[in-house]
């Protein structure tokens, strides 16, 4: 039977494990249970714990979109009333050509946005139509916008514990 520090210790072995990435492999679960030296079902059952409890956000793809021929990668920014901005940023999140959005607090006088929404496209132009349908969607809420484009690559790592 295992106690709460087996637990501990098998999870910090587990995010050490997975922090460059899962296995790529057809099982990557069982492929890190038996590197660790458990089963695959005990895998799964931790890393659904550090999910649920919040000591690990999210297992997901990252993928370079410039390899998988997403060249313009445009970080839209909008000005949207307060009182709404919540509301709207769930719909505009909820768009399928939207990969983040988020709220982020407006630094006036030089920045008014408020809020995030990045859109990656093979090209400007079709990053611009995405992003007039985001200006439609937000209607008369919205008061000002602009484009950020991505000018290079730079490396998406979290945290990473040292061993």
């Amino acid at each position: 039977m295992r106690h709460e520090a087996d637990y501990d210790e098998l999870d910090r072995r587990l995010v050490l494990a997975t922090q460059a990435g899962l296995p790529l492999v057809p099982q990557p679960y069982e492929a890190l249970a038996g590197d660790l030296g458990v089963s695959g079902d005990l895998v799964r059952q931790r890393l659904a714990a550090m999910l649920s409890d919040g000591r690990i956000r999210r297992i997901g793809a990252v993928p370079n979109h410039y390899a998988i021929g997403y060249t313009a990668n445009g970080m839209s920014v909008w000005d949207v009333d307060d009182a709404v901005v919540d509301a709207l940023g769930a719909q505009v999140g909820a768009l399928t050509f939207v990969t983040h959005c988020y709220r982020r607090p407006r630094r006036l006088p030089e920045w008014p946005y408020n809020l995030f929404a990045m859109v990656h496209g093979p090209d400007r132009p079709t990053v611009e139509a995405d992003v007039q349908r985001i200006a439609e969607l937000l209607g008369s809420a919205c008061h000002g916008r602009d484009i950020l484009y991505s000018s290079r690559i730079l490396k998406k790592t979290g945290l990473r514990l040292g061993s």
